[in-house]
């Protein structure tokens, strides 16, 4: 799962970029209003997590760009302000949640897992499709009730396939969900074959459907129907 985490203070970003990394999460940051309003412009996140009270702007703005956008995301924010408008005012314009700095970093972690689940999950913890079941906050798939032993991030492919199935995703999609910031240093996109092979040998070695398509010159496609 791939997270914005925007907020200036150093110490309590490099916290929670360090904590939620030890998660499993892929973190990207950004520590003001300009840079945070690039990145959710030029890419797609799971979960933002974004401070009120931001240098050259405000983050209930943040908030209505990415509504604006109908980009499915969670947002949750994080803040030092405890003033009830502020907190009506980013649920009324779309906010999942609210958390009060300080706060504990297991607590944020809990109301992120709950976010996606119900943003992306309808609220279930495990996504069950055809002969796939898979459990994202344990990272466990299983083929027919039979366990699979994934990489990290063989795993996150599959649950990006399965986040997106009956749907085309281009391969710099891919590499920008699986990477972050780090694939635009990327010369090819040779490293998604690899681990695109090495998922697809595992599956079918525990007989599960070929649901992986390759569209030529653009990028995969996850056919429930194939």
């Amino acid at each position: 799962m791939k997270i914005l985490l925007i907020e200036d203070e150093q110490s309590l970003r490099e916290s929670i970029e360090f904590y939620l990394k030890t998660e499993g999460y892929l973190i990207e940051t950004a520590m003001d209003f300009i840079s945070a309003s690039q990145k959710l412009a030029d890419y797609r996140y799971d979960c933002v997590l974004v401070d009120i009270t931001l240098p050259y702007g405000n983050g209930l703005d943040l908030i209505r760009q990415v509504k604006a956008n109908q980009l499915n995301v969670g947002i949750i924010i994080i803040s030092a302000k405890n003033s009830i408008d502020d907190k009506i005012n980013g649920l009324d314009l779309g906010a999942d949640d609210y958390l009060s700095k300080p706060f504990s970093l297991a607590e944020l972690n809990s109301r992120i897992k709950a976010v996606i689940r119900r943003n992306n999950f309808k609220g279930n913890k495990s996504i069950q499709l055809n002969e796939i079941t898979i459990t994202p906050e344990e990272r466990i798939v299983k083929i027919n009730n039979e366990a699979v032993s994934l990489t990290g991030k063989e795993f996150d492919l599959l649950l990006f396939f399965i986040m997106n199935k009956n749907r085309v995703v281009s391969k710099n999609t891919i590499a920008e969900h699986l990477w972050g910031d780090e694939s635009d240093q990327m010369d090819s996109h040779d490293f998604i074959y690899v681990h695109l092979r090495n998922l697809k040998k595992k599956l079918a070695e525990k007989h599960c459907n070929d649901y992986i398509q390759n569209i030529y010159g653009i990028g995969y496609k996850f056919n429930l129907d194939a």
